[in-house]
């Protein structure tokens, strides 16, 4: 019995190590806990179309929720490694040693106080092994709360990036740059397109780096880029269609980097289409501006 459960918290405590590897260290990578977080919280949150009152929070609520998770299977993890060697292999310095009815409480309390690096000291580990184990705990504990917050600080400055390509593209579409893409003597369209085409790309790095953003939704269509990116596709149809020559060439570019953004898509995240366009407006509609799929 106490070599099952040494056995079922070593992995518990391992499953945990692999899904914040795979969720923060791997480029490309989401943790299988995490991914199943996100996309549950992200269902829960979008009953209503994605326009529901949390909907707005499907991306904290998912982050915390996957950081809580990672920290009670932690504690689950080191109580079962500490619980076969309670009480024999401890000190009790505060009070009498527990009766047997009392030792997986004991072994949950010593992991979580010593997950939260807190060290109270009323309950001191006597043995050679638990002497090893308990601060490897503390040190895991100091490491989960360093990931928490550099996960966090990673992920805002993406969605900020996106954010302001969407606010980017919505004053364009007020502006009515369309229209002006017919102009064959303007030189600076080119380079707006250009640009366009660069922050797109950036947009498919930040999303493929940090997959969670996904599940982040902006309800306010012009700083929505799920919104936004179907007139980018405008854009690059109606330039790519022009007579000059910088502006043709900016235009595919721009195309280019929308075909890119759609595979991902596609690929990352079940929004599929027929064509690029399509793929965009799958894309809107699971963020919950439907209304914008047919621009």
């Amino acid at each position: 019995m106490a070599w099952l459960a040494a056995g079922a918290g070593t992995l518990l405590v391992l499953l945990v190590l692999r899904d914040m590897f795979h969720t923060l260290g791997h480029p490309e990578g989401q943790g299988e806990l995490s991914s199943l977080v996100l996309r549950a919280t992200w269902r829960l949150t979008g009953r209503r179309g994605g326009r529901g009152r949390f909907s707005r929070l499907s991306g904290p609520l998912a982050l915390l929720s996957i950081i809580v998770l990672w920290g009670i299977l932690t504690v689950l993890g080191w109580a079962l490694l500490y619980w076969p060697s309670i009480p024999t292999g401890f000190s009790y310095t505060s009070g009498p040693v527990p009766d047997p009815g009392g030792r997986i409480l004991d072994a949950l309390y010593l992991s979580m106080v010593s997950l939260s690096t807190l060290g109270f000291g009323d309950i001191v580990p006597t043995s050679e092994l638990m002497r090893i184990v308990n601060p490897l705990q503390a040190l895991f504990g100091f490491a989960l709360l360093t990931v928490a917050v550099s996960w966090i600080l990673q992920i805002y400055p993406a969605l900020t990036r996106r954010r302001v390509l969407a606010l980017r593209l919505s004053a364009l579409q007020r502006t009515d740059v369309v229209s002006s893409l017919h102009v064959q003597s303007s030189t600076l369209l080119p380079a707006i397109v250009e640009s366009l085409a660069g922050d797109v790309i950036q947009a498919g790095v930040d999303l493929r780096q940090y997959s969670e953003t996904y599940y982040f939704r902006d309800l306010d269509p012009n700083a929505s880029l799920a919104a936004m990116l179907t007139y980018a596709a405008e854009l690059g149809r109606v330039g790519a269609s022009g007579q000059v020559g910088d502006l043709r060439l900016a235009a595919n570019l721009l195309n280019r980097a929308l075909e890119d953004f759609a595979e991902l898509l596609c690929t990352q995240y079940g929004n599929t289409g027929q064509t690029v366009p399509e793929t965009l407006a799958a894309y809107a509609a699971d963020q919950g501006h439907p209304q914008h799929s047919a621009l």
